[in-house]
C-alpha cells in the first residue's frame, strides 16, 4: 500500500528498551477534498530513510498495516493498529537532483540523413 501527500512533521529518532529498538514518526497530509494527517512509523534501520526529507516536501510512502493484540493483567483484551513505513520517495521535480546532463533538444541534429548501410550495423 502507499500514502501520498506532503510531509507535515518529521519526528526525532527515539530509542526504547535495552535492545535499542529505534522508531521515528512522520506525518503526511494527503491532498484530497478532505485532507487526512496520516502518522507513519519507521522502525530500526528504516528510521534513516527520513534523513534526506523536509517538511513541505511531496512524497509517496510505501506502508504496511500492522495490528497486535494485548491482554491486560485484568484479562481484558485490546487491539492496536499502526502504519509502518518501509520506503519513502520524493515526488518533487528537482532539476538539480542527480540524473544525467542531457543537452537541450536544439543541440541535436535530425536523423533524416540515414542511408541504406546504416541499417546493416546490427551485430546480430
Amino acid at each position: 500500500m502507499e500514502v501520498q501527500g506532503k510531509i507535515k512533521l518529521i519526528g526525532e529518532t527515539k530509542t526504547f528498551g535495552n535492545n535499542g529498538f529505534r522508531k521515528r514518526e512522520v506525518v503526511v497530509t494527503t491532498e484530497e477534498q478532505y485532507p487526512q494527517h496520516i502518522m507513519i512509523e519507521f522502525v530500526q534501520d528504516k528510521t534513516d530513510l527520513l534523513n534526506n526529507f523536509q517538511v513541505g516536501q511531496p512524497v509517496k510512502v510505501g506502508i504496511n498495516l500492522r495490528g497486535r493484540e494485548w491482554v491486560s493483567p485484568q484479562g481484558e483484551t485490546k487491539y492496536f493498529n499502526s502504519i509502518q513505513g518501509w520506503r519513502i520517495e520524493n515526488l518533487q521535480a528537482d532539476p538539480s537532483a542527480g540524473g544525467e546532463n542531457v543537452p537541450p533538444p536544439d543541440n541535436f541534429e535530425p536523423a533524416n540523413n540515414l542511408n541504406e548501410e546504416d541499417y546493416d550495423d546490427l551485430p546480430f
